[in-house]
């Protein structure tokens, strides 16, 4: 019964969760974005303290892997990486939207909104008109990988002629104010680390882990500031 410990800071909220054999047992979270790195190590040592686990116990630490947030990427990876070179535990790494999408489906089936002619589509927001997004089926088939897309009027054109369309995240309000498809919907979908578990569990029965030397978050795109010419 693998204990993991999942966490994510790759958007505007951040949560840590632990799970036993695929069972949430606590689950921490924080909407301020400006406050990922000051949340994440006490959230952890809180979980550990409050499940009676030490750390010394988890089987492995899941974390997501972008696309998102530039800074809460690396603060995300640095704070996985670091547990895992410090207990030797293996590194599990999962897609934000994957995760996004894995949330989409367990509200949809709460809701018994959930039929086969559906696919899924997460956005995060990336300046201007451009949103991270991918897309899945509701059996979480991956149809369209992660990219960095510029929305326009012929986005999804193809999809839309056969199937409906979920789009949720902070990237599709922008995307909803030029979309004028009937196949088009908008969703409030709320993801959290504990939507790391089903794939995390997968990847850990898998043995498909990240390598702790090589790895690195997805950004899809290059990192600007203010101060870049």
């Amino acid at each position: 019964m693998p204990l993991i410990l999942c966490i994510d800071t790759s958007t505007t909220h951040a949560s840590v969760a632990l799970a036993k054999d695929t069972e949430l047992l606590c689950l921490k979270t924080n909407n301020s974005q400006k406050d990922h790195a000051s949340f994440i190590q006490p959230a952890i040592q809180d979980i550990m303290n409050e499940t009676g686990y030490p750390l010394s116990k988890l089987d492995a630490v899941a974390v997501t892997s972008g696309p998102g947030s530039y800074t809460g990427l690396r603060v995300g990876f640095a704070t996985a990486k670091g547990l895992c070179y410090a207990l030797n535990k293996p590194l599990i790494t999962v897609s934000t939207t994957r995760v996004m999408a894995q949330a989409a489906v367990s509200e949809l089936r709460q809701k018994n909104s959930l039929t086969s002619d559906i696919l899924l589509c997460p956005m995060i927001d990336a300046r201007r008109m451009e949103v991270f997004t991918a897309v899945y089926d509701v059996d979480m088939n991956e149809k369209i990988k992660d990219l960095a897309l510029i929305l326009s009027d012929n986005s999804f054109t193809d999809l839309f002629l056969t199937h409906n369309l979920y789009f949720f995240g902070n990237g599709a309000e922008k995307w909803k104010t030029v979309c004028e498809n009937n196949h088009a919907h908008f969703i409030d979908i709320n993801w959290n680390a504990s939507n790391i578990i089903v794939d995390a569990f997968r990847h850990f029965h898998d043995n498909s882990f990240t390598s702790l030397a090589y790895s690195s978050p997805a950004y899809l795109k290059d990192f600007h500031s203010a101060i870049n010419k």
